[in-house]
């Protein structure tokens, strides 16, 4: 499965992620023009090799393409799960670690989608550690970039990291409409990217988005990654891999 695909599979789960916050942000203060900006390298983040974190991530899979909560509930801490949220940790510790899990991601409510971001989860090959949490590695794992040129990118621009993704891979295609057979104007290499709020009704598989050399134009959804995603971790429990904790907002219940 390659991050391209994931991506896409998170997209879709997380309703758009990048396209909701910069609607989100233009929401909150008007949205600066459309402008040339320097570009900020990222590296793709690395894949997790461990060969017991690969099977336990097998598990996962097969038991939320079930839909098998028994199975699943097999998979996680029992105690000390995590839910690091609105930087606070939200896990109600008098609950099981599934049960803690299910409450995230809303797997109880049939029409969650849930078990779907749980299935591109699993299916994601990248973890890192965990600053905040000992031991624990989190997927997906953020790309690496400098950071201080990024915060001087959004001085320089006036604008907010929710109006900000990054390129999953090189030489994605940018279109002049959001279409597959509109002309190409520009391809774009391994770097940050500028998310911008569709103007008029578009097409959900596109993005609406402006190029470091400042043209405006559409890349395919899962071409672009929203950064701060939510986070699915793994730690260890009696020396196996189990899902140990949840950063982020979680599936509205």
């Amino acid at each position: 499965m390659t991050t391209k695909t994931v991506t896409a599979l998170l997209a879709l789960a997380l309703a758009c992620a990048a396209p909701a916050l910069a609607q989100k942000a233009q929401a909150q203060k008007p949205m600066a023009p459309a402008a040339p900006y320097k570009a900020v390298a990222v590296v793709p983040p690395g894949e997790m090799t461990d060969a017991a974190l690969i099977e336990l991530r097998g598990q996962i899979g097969d038991a939320a393409k079930r839909r098998d909560a028994s199975a699943l509930a097999r998979l996680v801490v029992g105690t000390g799960f995590f839910w690091q949220r609105d930087q606070r940790d939200a896990a109600n510790k008098r609950k099981s670690g599934f049960d803690n899990l299910s409450a995230t991601l809303g797997l109880a409510n049939k029409d969650s989608a849930g078990w779907d971001i749980l299935t591109g989860y699993a299916e994601d090959q990248t973890a890192s550690p965990s600053p905040g949490h000992k031991g624990a590695v989190c997927a997906p794992a953020d790309p690496g970039y400098d950071r201080a040129a990024f915060d001087n990118l959004l001085k320089a621009t006036q604008t907010d990291v929710a109006e900000w993704g990054y390129t999953v891979s090189s030489g994605i295609e940018v279109h002049a409409t959001a279409a597959a057979t509109a002309p190409v104007v520009e391809k774009l290499g391994l770097h940050v990217i500028r998310v911008m709020p569709e103007t008029k009704p578009g097409s959900a598989a596109y993005q609406r988005i402006a190029t470091p050399a400042g043209k405006i134009g559409y890349v395919s959804i899962d071409a672009i990654a929203p950064f701060g995603n939510d986070q699915i971790c793994y730690v260890k429990d009696a020396g196996a891999w189990k899902i140990g904790g949840y950063i982020g907002g979680g599936e509205p219940q």
